[in-house]
Parts: C-alpha cells; sequence; structure tokens
C-alpha cells in the first residue's frame, strides 16, 4: 500500500511544481519533495518486483504498510514545508 501511497503523492508534487513553474513562482521545495517521492516510489517498485519474483503478492496491502505509507507521506509534509519556510525566509532576507 505504501507504493500505491508514494506513487500518488509523486504525481500530486509534480503537478504542484509544474503549476508553480507556470505562474513564475520559486518552485525549489515542490521538485525537492518530488524527487524524494519519485526516488521512493522507485525503490519500492523494486521491491514489489523482487517479492513478485519470490513467489510473494506484488502489493502488500496490510495495515502495518499503510501505515508505513502515512509516516511517509507525514514525512514528506514535514519536509515540504520546512523547505518552504525556508525558501520564505531566504528570499526575505
Amino acid at each position: 500500500m505504501c507504493e500505491l501511497m508514494t506513487i500518488a503523492a509523486a504525481v500530486a508534487f509534480t503537478v504542484l511544481f509544474a503549476v508553480q513553474r507556470r505562474a513564475g513562482r520559486p518552485a525549489g521545495a515542490a521538485f525537492t519533495t518530488m524527487l524524494m517521492f519519485w526516488g521512493a516510489a522507485l525503490m519500492w517498485s523494486v521491491d514489489c518486483i523482487a517479492n513478485r519474483l519470490d513467489g510473494e503478492p506484488l502489493l502488500d496491502i496490510s495495515r502495518e504498510d499503510t501505515i508505513l505509507g502515512f509516516i511517509i507521506l507525514a514525512a514528506g509534509a514535514v519536509v515540504y514545508a520546512a523547505l518552504a519556510v525556508a525558501g520564505r525566509i531566504r528570499a526575505h532576507a
């Protein structure tokens, strides 16, 4: 489940990055967060493929995996917020 949640977050931050760039606003925080989520999605994709090759289900839909997905989403949101605040502080300094 964390794989699906991470891919959804990566797509959402990709859209946010594109919208911010088109509007001419700084998009560094969205870009960094987008790359983090795409990297995590790639990592878990490899893990899913390895699970499948070992005869296990492709996706883990357990409660623990869902909780892990929410932890990853929360961590990404915290990183995005911290980078956005740091960017604003730098812009006003």
